[in-house]
């Protein structure tokens, strides 16, 4: 099956807004995007923007898992061995060497199971249930989408159920009293994405263009009408509901204020919108900015390690620049190494930032594209 070219875009173009968030997360001033009483419109839709990446790329993670699968003339057996070794490579990676990226921390103080970890153990998880049909996958993945969000109905606290919270919600331990683990990215309901992805590749992304085209199109609006009507009714979907604010504007974000941690449905239903209508406008003949753009798309996991890096790097530059020295320094749980007094910059300076880490980074991805592309042979590629 020739190539899709349309997830390589919508992947890199994810991967390149991504950016924005972690940027902001490190360089901003430190005003939460997301509290309606502090934020402001610029603000709250830089963060919004930023919540089609990781549902997309977990999806579309789903999606290359089926897609390699049946293109890459492996067995079942073969192809179960290398998705189970890739999720482990990629629980490994999440712990240590992203670990170290996010906080800066040679104690490593912080374990934090975020965006690769959910996707590591997915694939763990997907490498089992691959004897299934991808019909079958597909059912399991929106059932997990939809019901979910039963649970926070339940009185599970202080029950037997409450021992399977952490596969649910978020979660925080405290190992040692230095150490700390935190599950950002619940297992199962990322798990749901993923399975939905890879079900969605045998039913949509498998199809000749023409059907592909069609059934993205259908799904792209009648996943946000869905959204549309079960957020409108306010009773069920997400944890926070929303509620008229002090104009318009500010009753459309809390419209719009929606739930990652973990994904709700309704945020899941408005994401995931989005970007299959953007797959679905992408899926036909490449223009300059789609050639580009997929350049990121090809190599994510290359550009996900590179980016955290070169960014926090960035932001120890930023402290210097500002007056502040080594011993300002903080770092441990859930410290980026951010000084206690004031720091960072303005939004504009954020975005001026991100846009200089984008350019810079893509003659790194295009040469690693292109020697991914040249080296098929080498097996350890795919792991990177």
């Amino acid at each position: 099956m020739k190539r899709i070219n349309s997830i390589d875009f919508t992947r890199g173009l994810v991967m390149v807004i991504m950016a924005i968030d972690h940027c902001r997360d490190l360089l901003h001033i430190g005003i939460n995007p997301t509290d309606l009483t502090v934020t402001t419109p610029a603000l709250f839709f830089t963060r919004w923007i930023t919540h089609l990446c990781a549902p997309t790329f977990v999806f579309l993670s789903g999606t290359s898992a089926y897609l390699s699968y049946k293109n890459q003339n492996m067995g079942l057996k073969e192809s179960q061995r290398f998705l189970l070794s890739r999720g482990l490579w990629l629980i490994f990676l999440e712990f240590t060497v992203i670990g170290f990226a996010l906080w800066f921390d040679f104690k490593f103080r912080m374990f934090f199971l975020q965006v690769i970890g959910a996707i590591g153990i997915g694939f763990v998880i997907l490498s089992f249930l691959m004897k299934l049909s991808s019909k079958t996958i597909l059912i399991i993945g929106l059932v997990i989408i939809f019901c979910h969000n039963l649970l926070g109905l339940l009185p599970i606290n202080n029950t037997p159920f409450s021992l399977l919270s952490p596969l649910f919600s978020f979660s925080l331990f405290q190992i040692t009293p230095d150490t700390t683990f935190a599950i950002g990215y619940p297992p199962i309901p990322w798990l749901g994405i993923m399975l939905a992805g890879y079900g969605f590749g045998g039913v949509v992304f498998d199809k000749s263009q023409n059907v592909r085209k069609a059934a993205l199109l259908k799904l792209g609006i009648g996943s946000l009408a869905l959204f549309i009507v079960l957020r409108f009714i306010n009773i069920y979907g997400d944890p926070a509901p929303w509620s008229p604010q002090k104009d318009a504007l500010f009753t459309f974000m809390s419209f719009m204020n929606l739930t990652k941690y973990p994904p709700s449905l309704l945020y899941t239903l408005a994401t995931l919108g989005i970007s299959f209508l953007i797959l679905y406008v992408s899926d036909g003949p490449k223009n300059k900015f789609i050639e580009i753009t997929s350049v990121y798309g090809k190599v994510p996991l290359f550009y996900y390690l590179i980016h955290w890096y070169l960014i926090h790097t960035i932001m120890f530059i930023m402290l210097y620049m500002q007056g502040f020295s080594n011993k300002d320094f903080v770092f441990g749980p859930f410290q980026f190494g951010r000084p206690q007094q004031p720091s960072g910059l303005e939004l504009g300076g954020v975005y001026l930032v991100w846009l200089g880490v984008i350019i810079s980074l893509y003659p790194l991805c295009k040469w690693y594209s292109t020697y991914k592309a040249e080296h098929r042979d080498k097996k350890w590629l795919r792991y990177l």
